[in-house]
Parts: C-alpha cells; structure tokens; sequence
C-alpha cells in the first residue's frame, strides 16, 4: 500500500538529503540518488512504500539549479557570502528559492513559511530572521518583476 505524506514532511525530508551532500563542492545526481534511497529505506517501515515524488522533485531541482538558487541568495544576503553561510541555512534557503522560482503551484508566502518551519526545526535562534530576510527580499523582487507573490 503506497503511503501518502504531507508536503511539509517530504520538505524536511528534501532538506535532509541536500544537507547530507551539501559537504561535497559538486554533488554529483548518482550521489544524490543513493543518498536519497538509504533515507528513503531508513525512513520507510518495511510494510509500506512512498514514493516522495514531491521529495524528489525539490533534492533533484536544487542540485540542477545550484547556480542559480547561489547567485539569487548571494543577491539579497547582504555582507554574506555564500561560503559564510552556515550549511543548514544555506539548504533551507536553496529550497526554499527553488520552490519560488520553480515550483508553480506553491504560492511565494507559502514556500517562505515552510522554509521558516524547517529553519525552526533545523537552524539555530538566528536562522528563522535571515532566511526571512532573504526570501523576503526575494519575493519582493519577483514582485517588481511581475510575478505575483501567490503564483500557484
């Protein structure tokens, strides 16, 4: 029987996945799938299967648009370099910027508040505002661009 899971959960699983092969200069998609099957195997009970096709989708859309998710946050992270971002910030940010950029049926606001959730649930006391701030400013702009802030 295949498991439905909730969106927010195959986030956090996303995010758990980029993180493991953040430490890597360029992860490389056969790396980035066998991360994803041993947390898929380690996260699924034997009696059930999931697919987390949303899961996918985001690990596989982060890795492909890696340069682009850096070059938008290095934009609006002001006095910080992509390096000096701290590892788990920088993941919830590129999924979150994903999801803004290239996920049309997530609304802005809602790819910012779950990427605040998953900051709550991963990052430190500070990580909540600064990721705010840059996806603020992110929404902001796609604004300016003529890109509504409720795409979906």
């Amino acid at each position: 029987m295949a498991g439905k899971t909730s969106r927010r959960k195959e986030r956090q699983f996303a995010f758990q996945v980029l993180y493991s092969v953040n430490f890597e200069d360029t992860p490389r998609m056969d790396r980035v799938d066998a991360t994803f099957a041993n947390f898929l195997a380690a996260d699924t009970p034997d009696d059930q299967t999931s697919d987390m096709s949303f899961a996918r989708s985001l690990v596989h859309g982060v890795v492909t648009h890696m340069d682009e998710l850096d070059a938008t946050i290095a934009r609006f992270s002001r006095h910080w370099k992509i390096s000096r971002i701290a590892n788990v910030d920088l993941t919830i940010l590129r999924l979150g910027v994903f999801e803004m950029l290239h996920v049309p049926d997530v609304p802005v606001r809602v790819a910012i508040n779950e990427a605040i959730e998953l900051a709550k649930d991963f990052g430190d006391d500070n990580s909540r505002n600064f990721i705010n701030g840059i996806l603020d400013g992110v929404a902001k702009s796609l604004t300016r661009q003529g890109t509504p802030p409720d795409k979906g």
